[in-house]
């Protein structure tokens, strides 16, 4: 009875694993010939009762269209044992990607084992680096977005095996990639032939500076992932950088020297808590495509030659409760697809009214503070009905007051959330 039973639950688990792999190979826009179903049987074999294994040898299959290549996977000796687990096959996976999905997911070792990756900063992260290849008829958010759908489709990114993936990374970056989640215990830690790093520990800024006090490694990729008391020493030697984060909490004045960044397209200074103001000459970064100022609480003012920034996708502004205008020629910023929060000033030359926002084609979500200071003429042109790739809106007043501006706000059918406070 017990070897009935035994047999039965093999049975069951056969099955299960078969039809993963024929999900994954045989999907309906990718029919493969008849004679490829006679080969599943032995595929399941070398899967070894693994779903994950059978999840990412059917994502390789699904690229293959004859018996030749089905058998060329099919006999690696290796694919799946009992001594090497699933590894083999997760390696085969990454081997059977593009150039282009190999580099992205490589780069994926800058993130420490257990990270909660954001998706949406993954892929400006991918941009901002250069690894997602243009393409005509797709944005570069598009094609990254089904990068990342096809690796996640391969398994690379389930939680359970992040472990085994992160070492395929690191093994693929090897000293390219620096991640530091305890303090180094010697300066020596950063190498020459360092490009991506990830901090997060104490004394960031110090292990910077004793570092790149005696080297210059031509870093790409800077994120500080705890927060920082001062700033770094040494700035003209981050002039390779294509991505920074940094998390400044100390009181003395924030200093970033833009004149050494000119490659620079992705910059996140979220939770500064401290900074007031940026310097007026982070407007010539003209690259930047990323700048996210989410909860800088105690910042008063964006700078006033923002307008010349005209390479930049994304801005983050939500938190910034000391925010009192947004600088004016906006409009000028026509690739701007995220704005989280437009504050509307009084009317004043070194203030941007909302009509500005006509012709940017603002997508996700959207808060507009202090639409007591917008006119009735500025809250019609500012053209909401057209922005049909806008998710949710924020109408915000400072405090309680009748308004008709209200009516002038035309949003699309599309809508998802609409929010208002304080009308």
């Amino acid at each position: 009875m017990g070897t009935d039973r035994t047999y039965n639950l093999n049975a069951l688990k056969d099955n299960f694993i078969k039809e993963i792999i024929l999900d994954r190979a045989f999907s309906s826009e990718n029919k493969k010939p008849p004679k490829l179903l006679k080969m599943v049987g032995e595929i399941v074999e070398r899967c070894r009762g693994s779903p994950l294994a059978a999840t990412a040898l059917g994502s390789v299959l699904r690229t293959k269209t004859s018996v030749e290549e089905w058998k060329a996977v099919s006999s690696r000796s290796s694919i799946c044992t009992e001594e090497t687990g699933i590894l083999p096959i997760l390696k085969l996976s990454y081997n059977d990607l593009p150039a282009h999905m190999k580099q992205c997911f490589a780069f994926c070792a800058i993130f420490p084992k257990d990270y909660k990756i954001n998706v949406e900063k993954l892929i400006q992260l991918w941009i901002a680096n250069g690894f997602i290849p243009e393409q005509e008829e797709d944005s570069l958010e598009t094609v990254g977005k089904h990068i990342f759908s096809e690796l996640a489709s391969r398994s690379f990114f389930l939680d359970i095996e992040h472990d085994l993936m992160h070492d395929i990374a690191m093994s693929v970056m090897g000293k390219e990639c620096v991640v530091a989640i305890k303090e180094p215990s010697q300066i020596e830690w950063l190498s020459d032939t360092a490009r991506h790093l990830f901090l997060s520990c104490e004394e960031t800024q110090g292990i910077l500076n004793d570092s790149l006090e005696k080297r210059s490694p031509a870093i790409q990729t800077l994120i500080c992932d705890s927060p920082m008391q001062s700033s770094l020493k040494h700035l003209s030697k981050y002039s390779s950088l294509h991505a920074l984060k940094l998390c400044i909490r100390g009181t003395e004045s924030f200093v970033l020297k833009p004149k050494y960044l000119h490659h620079l397209r992705y910059l996140d200074l979220s939770a500064s808590y401290y900074i007031k103001a940026l310097p007026e000459d982070i407007s010539i970064l003209y690259n930047l495509q990323v700048l996210d100022l989410s909860n800088c609480c105690y910042l008063k003012r964006l700078p006033r030659q923002m307008k010349y920034m005209t390479s930049l996708c994304h801005l983050y502004t939500h938190g910034c409760s000391f925010l009192r205008s947004m600088p004016p020629g906006l409009e000028n910023l026509t690739k701007l697809q995220t704005l989280t929060v437009f504050v509307a000033g009084v009317p004043g030359p070194d203030c941007a009214d909302v009509g500005e926002l006509h012709n940017l084609n603002i997508g996700g979500q959207l808060e507009l503070c202090r639409v007591e200071n917008v006119e009735k003429a500025e809250a019609k042109v500012a053209n909401l009905g057209n922005k049909k790739d806008l998710k949710e809106l924020t109408l915000r007043w400072t405090s309680v007051c009748d308004s008709k501006v209200l009516d002038n706000f035309e949003p699309h059918d599309g809508l998802q959330v609409l929010k208002i406070y304080s009308y």
